[in-house]
């Protein structure tokens, strides 16, 4: 971060990302061009829609705060359901892998996604067979190697 600042998730703009089945709007905290150590977005998810996919990462540790709604989130062993004042946390490797979907019908879910910010980063899609390689400029989708 190069500077202090304040955002409300409720006046900040966001951009909807529509990819691999997950429909979510991101709404950075801190501005991708001011990410050194550590990234913050509010993300915003619609009833019936999940964001990012199933995933984990090799790097990068990261937190979900519930601000508001009802959260469904598929881990390596369960589903776990978290509500407004809840916080998750996952660790790097496959035992942090995870999905989080709205679990509401009618209301939006809204979380705080922050965490380490080390790169190169490569994130693994297991459902996909699909890797994510992401560098200071730019991301890349991969086919994962075969085993």
């Amino acid at each position: 971060m190069k500077k202090l600042d304040i955002k409300n998730y409720q006046k900040e703009k966001g951009q909807f990302v529509n990819a691999n089945g997950a429909e979510f709007t991101v709404k950075p905290v801190i501005a991708q061009e001011d990410v050194s150590t550590l990234h913050a977005n509010f993300v915003e998810v619609e009833p019936g829609h999940f964001a990012y996919g199933y995933h984990w990462h090799e790097r990068n540790e990261e937190v979900f705060y519930i601000i508001s709604g009802t959260a469904a989130v598929q881990t390596k062993d369960k589903e776990i359901t978290l509500h407004a004042g809840d916080a998750i946390t996952f660790p790097t490797g496959p035992e942090g892998a995870h999905v989080i979907r709205n679990a509401s019908d009618k209301e939006k879910l809204v979380y705080l996604d922050f965490g380490s910010e080390h790169l190169p980063e490569i994130c693994h899609f297991p459902q996909i067979n699909k890797m994510l390689v992401v560098r200071q400029n730019g991301l890349t989708f991969y086919d994962e190697p075969a085993k």
